[in-house]
């Protein structure tokens, strides 16, 4: 049945693939691969929700100091390393920390600066949720706790379709710290939901809420594909492997 808003207009339906516990390369080649497919309009526009085995990324504007380990250190430690295309500095994703990637058709370029707008007030409105009273801050992009971030952003648009996204840290280690600089700011802290309330915020539990939140944000209903663990990643002509 349609979802009616309050205004009784029929409320847009939203394709989410919910990939579960995934390495990030494959993910990666997923969302490279949907990108290119919803510039084409070969495929409808699509919202990624994903849980990442450890990994560091580095973003266009990343500098090789903001890694406070080797590589072939990280690589011992399990930790993968891969370059991305989305905005931003040096970023971990790993267990416990809910990832989003929007893959969206922008009508015009003007729209960036709103869609970064909106994913940070979804987030700071799930962290509301929690008790947790957040912000963003003008000089990075993000939402932090006082002088500790929380959630980071970092996003790529190409031919006006956009992709990459946020990372919330909803029962992350906070050791991560020690890998990396966060997003190339020694300056701030890292935190979590969980070091916030004092308890444990499972990731399922975030996700929930912060997709909520999203769909709150972004006036969408999102229509769930919840993957099987370990089931190939999903893309009509080119299925990518988890094994890739």
């Amino acid at each position: 049945m349609p979802e009616w808003g309050h205004d009784g207009g029929m409320i847009p339906r939203a394709r989410l693939l919910d990939l579960g516990r995934r390495r990030y390369a494959p993910v990666l080649a997923l969302q490279r691969a949907l990108h290119e497919a919803v510039v084409e309009g070969r495929e409808p526009d699509t919202w990624i929700v994903v849980e990442h085995e450890p990994v560091v990324t580095l973003g266009r504007n990343s500098r090789e100091n903001s890694l406070l380990l080797s590589r072939d250190l990280l690589a011992h430690q399990g930790v993968d390393v891969v370059e991305a295309e989305r905005g931003g500095d040096v970023t971990y994703h790993g267990p416990g920390q809910v990832v989003v990637y929007p893959i969206r058709r922008l009508a015009r370029f003007r729209e960036v600066q709103p869609l970064v707008n909106a994913i940070e007030n979804a987030s700071i409105d799930c962290l509301r949720r929690f008790g947790i009273e957040a912000q963003r801050r003008s000089e990075h992009r993000g939402v932090y706790v006082g002088d500790d971030a929380i959630c980071a952003v970092g996003l790529a648009v190409r031919k006006m379709v956009s992709f990459h996204g946020l990372a919330l840290n909803a029962c992350t280690t906070l050791d991560y710290d020690r890998l990396i600089t966060p997003c190339g700011t020694p300056e701030f802290g890292i935190t979590s939901i969980s070091a916030q309330v004092g308890h444990t915020v499972s990731w399922a539990e975030a996700r929930d809420v912060l997709l909520d939140c999203l769909e709150g944000a972004f006036a969408v209903e999102f229509d769930r594909d919840t993957l099987a663990p370990g089931a190939p990643l999903p893309f009509p002509a080119n299925p990518v492997l988890e094994s890739a």
